[in-house]
């Protein structure tokens, strides 16, 4: 089922997300599909489970957006264990539709994580793939990427969208 996606300026979004402990199950795999179905659906390359009000360390990313199916990633409870470089690329968020900026991150991450059974794996990516594990990771600890702009930049963004609120085009 495709879930609305939260916009910028709801709490669970700046929130920290709450650990998984029960794997496996029928609620699990139910959030898992329907972050999928959500994703491909407002054609993204990552989704956090707090985006669709879920304050839990769920995140799905496909940098192929549908294309190939073993693209597909489920992280669960990630943690980052190494990062190496640095890459500067447009970032966007489906939380925060219309607005692209710069923002920098390491070029190669290797991370801890849990799969949906509850398995430890070990991941690691480079270029896209890394910034959009960033990006999910922030997710979850309730940062956006916005926090990574200088602060003019963020506070542009943020009087913009409270412009939209106003007249009703942010919900």
């Amino acid at each position: 089922m495709v879930r609305k996606i939260l916009k910028y300026g709801e709490p669970v979004l700046e929130r920290k997300a709450e650990t998984v402990t029960d794997f496996d199950t029928a609620e699990l795999n139910e959030l898992i599909v329907d972050m999928w179905e959500t994703m491909y659906a407002a054609k993204g390359v990552g989704l956090a489970a707090p985006q669709i009000g879920f304050s839990k360390r769920v995140s799905v990313i496909d940098i192929s957006v549908g294309e190939d199916e073993t693209k597909k990633i489920v992280i669960i409870n990630p943690e980052v264990a190494s990062t190496e470089g640095k890459q500067t690329g447009e970032e966007g968020c489906l939380s925060i539709p219309g607005f692209r900026e710069p923002v920098t991150r390491a070029n190669k991450v290797s991370l801890r994580a849990q799969n949906e059974k509850g398995e430890n794996i070990e991941l690691s990516g480079e270029e896209l793939l890394a910034r959009a594990y960033l990006h999910e990771i922030d997710h979850l600890n309730g940062v956006l990427f916005i926090n990574h702009l200088s602060a003019l930049k963020r506070d542009i963004i943020r009087r913009k969208i409270r412009k939209l609120q106003k007249v009703g085009e942010w919900e």
